[in-house]
């Protein structure tokens, strides 16, 4: 699948385009030419220098710049588009700048790769876009529109996968990384909720799930993989144990503007045409094309017997299991903390 091939990666200094660059650079997996494009030359350089591979490429643009992405998508067999404003607060307050990213920068992704004849894209989406109640999981829900309803409009363009999944562990901006910076400072640590749960996934599952999608899909579904989860409380008190602090400070803050008190990555309507695969369930695209009778006159009696698949009712995480997976990862690996 990756011989002779070209694959980009849109936002690809950010967390998941790291890892996967590592991880492919140490498997020895041979790609002819692997492009990371992103916007920020610093990351770039960064990135650049760590990797220090002739076949990485970098390229500096937007996906919000048609212009400067078409140089990045011309020539590529494959594209992971992990490219997004991520961070809920930030999407809160310019909601605008979350539409020019996550939902026109994908539509002129795809609207190139189709003129340039690319073969796959994967498109990374989030559990905020089930049920979406902040500016952030709107737009990933619209990304996901916007993927499917163009594989399913043309079906001579590219075949688009999305992936979607929850919170992952230690990547940029997330919550262990800020456990640790207030535990290093003697700082208090803020927490919303003890009782919020959170889907866990270290970064290894999500790359697993990227490359399922990448190898198994026939366009237009949606790939989630099982995840378990687990609350804030014992996520926190696997990181103090980890650290081998008792009675630390906490301070409670409560639930935030835009935040749930569980997550979901399937709808209860997706969980009832949800393909089960193992591992991993598949979303397929709905084939009705544009006859609007097929949606609005007929509808399904099994639905109403389905939940959504939650934070809540996925396998939860003792602290015990939550500390085993956060000592897997690079973060705890490669730091002198005390560990016990």
């Amino acid at each position: 699948m990756f011989k002779n091939k070209i694959l980009l990666i849109t936002g690809g200094t950010g967390s998941f385009g790291e890892s996967f660059l590592r991880k492919i650079i140490s498997s020895k997996i041979l790609f002819k030419e692997i492009r990371i494009f992103s916007r920020d030359e610093k990351k770039q350089d960064d990135l650049r220098k760590n990797i220090n591979n002739k076949n990485v490429k970098f390229l500096i643009g937007d996906v919000r710049d048609k212009e400067s992405l078409s140089s990045a998508v011309r020539g590529s067999n494959l594209i992971f588009h992990a490219a997004a404003l991520k961070q809920v607060p930030s999407c809160e307050f310019y909601p605008l700048e979350a539409v020019k990213t996550n939902i026109l920068g994908t539509g002129n992704l795809i609207q190139l790769a189709t003129q340039y004849s690319v073969e796959r894209i994967v498109c990374l989406s989030s559990d905020k876009a089930v049920y979406p109640i902040n500016a952030m999981g709107m737009s990933k829900a619209l990304m996901e529109k916007i993927a499917i309803s163009n594989f399913n409009l043309n079906k001579k363009g590219p075949i688009i996968s999305v992936t979607r999944y929850g919170n992952v562990l230690a990547s940029r901006g997330s919550v262990v990384p800020l456990f640790i910076e207030q535990i290093l400072s003697n700082k208090p640590i803020t927490i919303t909720d003890p009782k919020m749960t959170r889907f866990i996934m270290p970064m290894d599952k999500a790359i697993q799930l990227v490359l399922f999608a990448l190898k198994y899909g026939k366009g237009g579904e949606i790939f989630v993989q099982k995840t378990p989860a687990t609350n804030i409380h014992n996520l926190l008190q696997a990181v103090l144990n980890i650290f081998n602090k008792k009675n630390y400070k906490i301070n409670i803050i409560g639930t935030r503007h835009g935040e749930k008190h569980y997550e979901s990555l399937l709808t209860r309507e997706e969980r009832a045409i949800a393909k089960d695969m193992g591992g991993y369930f598949c979303i397929n695209s709905d084939q009705r094309d544009l006859n609007y009778d097929l949606y609005f006159a007929k509808g399904s009696k099994d639905i109403s017997s389905y939940e959504d698949y939650n934070s809540n009712n996925t396998e939860q995480l003792t602290i015990e299991k939550t500390k085993k997976i956060l000592l897997n990862l690079e973060i705890f690996k490669n730091k002198n903390y005390s560990v016990i």
